[in-house]
């Protein structure tokens, strides 16, 4: 296994060699996941990277499939500003920033937008988003699409801005809060609230399309996945381990999928929420869940291509023939894309302290750009592994936890840590 320890560069350092031994499980999990010895020689290769402008949506694009993206050479500070509130005892900061026609909106924990100049992190503007009754603490987050900025809150209300200037355009209340940014689509607005209900907006207006009714749980995670587009259909992750499929101009259910545990778990991994984003590449369909199932699922007929124990809080990253995970036990896994066969694992550190195993660490990600692989974590770092065999390629400490996914955009790695500063690498 490859530990994170002893690399002080961001670049520099050279490839390790994984330490041998046997792997033992010491956290969360209901069985080891073992590497495939009959694809080692299979040879991994990504696509070339793409040189994207935009992260117009939590995940990027509405498919959330964004593959191998340009950020060439060492990766150094550029800026660093603050958005606002961070997290603290009364909020979670949750949202993703976004970055659409060279800017960056960003949404902190008092439920104020703002806007920065992609370049220079100058600000632009701010608008606080909440009424003077309302509290804006707990979740929701914000999507671009055709000029404007949708945002959904922890106050019930999704509400559109005009990206340009932030000047409010329209305010829909639905039935409850929202802990997952929008998904925006062909000038629709899909929108999750806590309860498990889908509501369908107009992205022109507001005005109510339609709506689709999950399984109600009580039980579930801060935080939530924004839903997933592609082809017509959008897949919808709920906190009940519950997945549809549905048709987009009338929310006709395609299929339905379950990821509720089964087998030996334990506290946490018998909650099924869903958390990750689900993504759609190519016709599949693929969604981590908390209790260690991975599934992968044909997106016109529901289904179930393969499935793996692993689980997790964030999206897998696909990029070409292969996808990245970031667990439960803090290991990155490389699987085949097709047939979910393990091609290597990395083992990250688990907590601060090892030999007592206290002070858990908690990861982020993972991102492919440049020919790396970003994850971020709670003790202040970003590190880099190499896509192709999980060793390790350097690190940057950055004086702040964080716990949302890094994006990339324009050759730039962007950062928000929980602090609320957004800091910008290139």
């Amino acid at each position: 296994m490859i530990l994170l320890a002893g690399c002080d560069s961001w670049l520099g350092a050279s490839e390790n060699k994984p330490l041998l031994g046997e792997r033992i499980g010491v956290l969360r999990g209901v069985g080891e996941i073992a590497i495939d010895e009959r694809i080692q020689d299979l040879k991994i290769l990504l696509p070339r990277p793409n040189l994207n402008d935009d992260w117009p949506q939590a995940g990027g694009y509405p498919n959330h499939a964004m593959h191998h993206l340009a950020a060439p050479g060492p990766l150094r500070e550029q800026w660093r500003r603050n958005i606002g509130e961070g997290s603290s005892d009364d909020g979670q900061l949750l949202a993703q920033p976004v970055i659409a026609d060279g800017k960056i909106y960003t949404l902190d924990t008092k439920a104020e937008v703002s806007a920065f100049d992609q370049k220079s992190g100058s600000l632009l503007w701010r608008v606080a988003l909440s009424k003077d009754d309302e509290e804006g603490i707990l979740g929701g987050g914000v999507a671009f699409d055709d000029d404007r900025l949708i945002a959904t809150t922890g106050f019930a209300d999704v509400i559109a801005l005009n990206a340009e200037t932030g000047k409010e355009i329209w305010r829909k209340r639905l039935s409850g809060p929202m802990r997952a940014a929008p998904t925006v689509w062909k000038g629709r607005v899909f929108a999750v609230t806590v309860a498990n209900e889908l509501s369908v907006l107009s992205a022109n207006d507001g005005r109510e399309l339609w709506t689709h009714s999950g399984l109600r749980e009580v039980a579930g995670l801060l935080g939530g996945a924004p839903p997933a587009v592609d082809g017509g259909v959008v897949v919808v992750p709920f906190s009940s381990g519950e997945v549809v499929a549905l048709r987009v101009e009338n929310g006709r259910q395609v299929w339905r999928e379950s990821l509720t545990a089964t087998g030996r778990s334990d506290a946490l991994t018998a909650i099924a929420h869903i958390r990750g984003q689900p993504v759609i590449d190519r016709g599949i369909v693929y969604i981590v869940g908390n209790s260690n199932r991975t599934v992968a699922v044909d997106l016109r007929t529901g289904n179930r291509l393969w499935e793996v124990a692993i689980g997790g809080v964030h999206g897998v990253w696909v990029a070409g023939d292969f996808i990245y995970v970031v667990t439960h036990n803090a290991e990155v896994i490389c699987l085949t894309r097709r047939g979910g066969h393990v091609r290597w694992m990395a083992q990250l550190a688990g907590f601060e302290d090892a030999e007592d195993q206290t002070g858990p660490i908690l990861w982020s990600g993972p991102v492919v750009a440049g020919n790396r692989l970003l994850v971020a974590n709670n003790i202040d770092q970003v590190w880099s592994l190499s896509p192709y065999t999980g060793n390790i390629l350097g690190r940057i400490d950055i004086s702040s936890p964080v716990l949302i996914p890094p994006i990339v955009a324009s050759e730039t790695l962007y950062v928000l840590t929980d602090e609320a500063e957004l800091i910008a690498f290139r």
